[in-house]
């Protein structure tokens, strides 16, 4: 799934995020009436003040007192309005900021990882953290500014006439080009933004994976070349953002040059109306206050669209990724699960990722307390049937479902996430660390595990002696995505963590494959221990992990062509398993990888 960036897919991504605010509805109302106090008392401390001033040039007289006390009251109203508005408006947005994250990352694991497939990190991270931060501004000044901005200029437009009529003739129309300006120019400010947020994305990518690969971009002398590539990206960024601020100074330019019109007009106009009669003179400054007072938070309101509107990007961005449609939807009435041993059956799969398909009527079934190894040459679909397993994805026909040891099969579709995680584990050949220490990544699927399970586990995987190694044990931290350690330790990490939580169907894809020979013998050994509580799928393509599965399901075409024993499969030197061993490239010579 893509995010839509374009004008036409931007259009309303805005107001699409307003009903956020519903739950946060009596901080706007506050907000709004800061901002609303804010403004109405600045429109009347400058109408006041001018129209004191007039007073005292033309009559020759003091104000009194009351006037006095009532213009040091606004002057403290304006600074108390103004502080706690700006205090209102923030702790506003970034309430709303951090709910959006939370849909944001909801949303990514709703739809993972269908949503994220072919996706780079940094540009995931441009949308799960830059494009919400980008959404700031909005929240914070311009939702309750632009509705106090709108209530005041009527009130201020309503003195006007009530003044003299003819002095709306000056305001109004600067007033109607300040508001149609932004939603005119909304494409183009939309085109500018998406420009811009789609060049701060490629530089987030680009910049993740340079610091994710150093070391090989140094090993390959290709630093110098990623650098350069940066710098275009910056280049890139720059000129965007350029482009869309020349943008903004012209925009504001206009308006400076129609709110100075408008007042010019108003003088005229109250200047005309003094010398008839049919204006008092002292209102003539007051007038020219009023119409600057309503027309320059109008302007700066016109700026707030304009910005606002440039975020339309980041807007939709925000928005896709938050209602993301799931992957695997979740049952409307869960079925529960029976307690006791379980197998797992693929029943007639059919599933395709949009172009080709990749399984065509599989068929598979592993029975409690069984382990079959899947095998197949790479990109035969062993990996979408263990996605599937996990229900990252539903089959666009067939059935998932697990087999309990007494009562009818349950299909993945109705299971409650919790029950179906608890249930299968699966473990991939590239499983990841997160940045902690040993011991907070062992316990990830189960971390209220007691310590005597955490030392056992441990132990039969290996991951004892890696700890053992570490400067201090398993409090030692691992660096981001494991890099500390090698592959192989990282596969006894994962397989450990996935044992841990004593799964009744484990998944195992490909996850030997950094490990030497013993290394592979050794988790073998570990699996044995606990393999009558389960069913256990290996897809694996390594002869040693395969000739110790109880059978062997071979794959071609998105089918299973072959099942049985090693010792059946490849009694044939022509079948499918042979060619499977004869052809797979992903299989080194020497049986497989190593384990440094």
């Amino acid at each position: 799934m893509t995010i839509p960036t374009t004008p036409d897919a931007t259009r309303g991504a805005l107001r699409a995020l307003l009903p956020v605010l519903a739950g946060h509805r009596a901080m706007a109302v506050r907000t709004f009436a800061a901002a609303l106090a804010d403004q109405a008392a600045l429109v009347a401390l400058v109408t006041l003040t001018a129209h004191t001033v007039g007073t005292a040039v033309l009559a020759h007289r003091a104000p009194p007192p009351a006037t006095v006390a009532l213009l040091a009251g606004l002057v403290a109203l304006r600074a108390l309005a103004t502080w706690r508005e700006m205090d209102l408006s923030h702790d506003l947005a970034y309430r709303v900021l951090a709910a959006l994250r939370i849909r944001v990352f909801d949303g990514l694991a709703r739809s993972a990882p269908a949503r994220i497939a072919g996706r780079r990190s940094g540009d995931l991270a441009a949308a799960a953290l830059g494009d919400v931060e980008a959404l700031e501004f909005f929240y914070a000044h311009a939702v309750a500014q632009l509705a106090a901005t709108g209530l005041v200029f009527a009130a201020g437009a309503a003195v006007l006439a009530a003044l003299l009529p003819w002095l709306l003739a000056a305001v109004l129309p600067a007033a109607a080009l300040l508001a149609a300006v932004p939603l005119v120019d909304g494409r183009g400010r939309a085109a500018r933004g998406a420009r811009t947020r789609a060049a701060a994305a490629e530089l987030s990518a680009d910049a993740v994976e340079t610091v994710d690969g150093l070391r090989e971009l140094l090993a390959f002398n290709a630093l110098g070349r990623r650098r350069e590539r940066l710098r275009e990206r910056g280049r890139r960024l720059g000129a965007a953002q350029r482009a869309e601020q020349t943008w903004e100074a012209g925009a504001g330019a206009v308006r400076d040059l129609l709110v100075v019109g408008a007042v010019a007009g108003t003088v005229a106009v109250a200047a005309r109306a003094v010398a008839t009669g049919t204006l008092p003179g002292a209102w003539a400054p007051a007038a020219m206050a009023l119409a600057l007072g309503v027309l320059a938070p109008l302007a700066d309101a016109a700026a707030a669209l304009g910005q606002a509107g440039g975020l339309r990007a980041a807007a939709s961005r925000v928005g896709a990724a938050a209602h993301a449609p799931a992957g695997a939807p979740p049952p409307q009435e869960p079925r529960p699960l029976p307690p006791g041993r379980l197998g797992v059956r693929l029943d007639g799969v059919h599933f395709g990722y949009g172009g080709a398909p990749v399984l065509n009527g599989l068929t598979l079934t592993v029975r409690p307390g069984e382990t079959v190894a899947l095998a197949g040459v790479s990109g035969s679909g062993k990996s979408t049937c263990a996605h599937l397993l996990a229900r990252f994805w539903d089959p666009a026909a067939g059935t998932v479902a697990l087999l309990p040891a007494t009562g009818d099969p349950v299909d993945l579709r109705d299971l409650a996430e919790p029950d179906l995680r608890r249930a299968v584990a699966v473990v991939g050949q590239e499983a990841p660390l997160f940045h902690g220490t040993l011991g907070e990544n062992l316990r990830l699927a189960a971390p209220d595990a007691p310590d005597e399970r955490v030392r056992a586990v441990a132990a039969l995987c290996g991951v004892d002696r890696i700890a053992a190694g570490l400067p201090h044990g398993y409090a030692t931290p691992v660096g981001e995505r494991g890099a500390t350690l090698s592959g192989g330790q990282r596969a006894r990490i994962a397989l450990a963590r996935a044992l841990l939580t004593a799964p009744r169907v484990l998944v195992l894809d490909e996850t030997t494959a950094h490990l030497d020979t013993e290394g592979d013998a050794e988790l073998a050994r570990a699996l044995a221990a606990g393999a009558p509580d389960r069913a256990t799928l290996v897809i694996a393509h390594r002869p040693a992990t395969l000739r110790r599965a109880d059978r062997i399901a071979v794959l071609s075409a998105g089918r299973i062509v072959a099942d049985g024993p090693w010792a059946a499969l490849t009694a044939r030197p022509d079948g499918p398993l042979a060619e499977v061993l004869t052809n797979d490239p992903d299989r080194g010579p020497g049986d497989g990888g190593g384990e440094p």
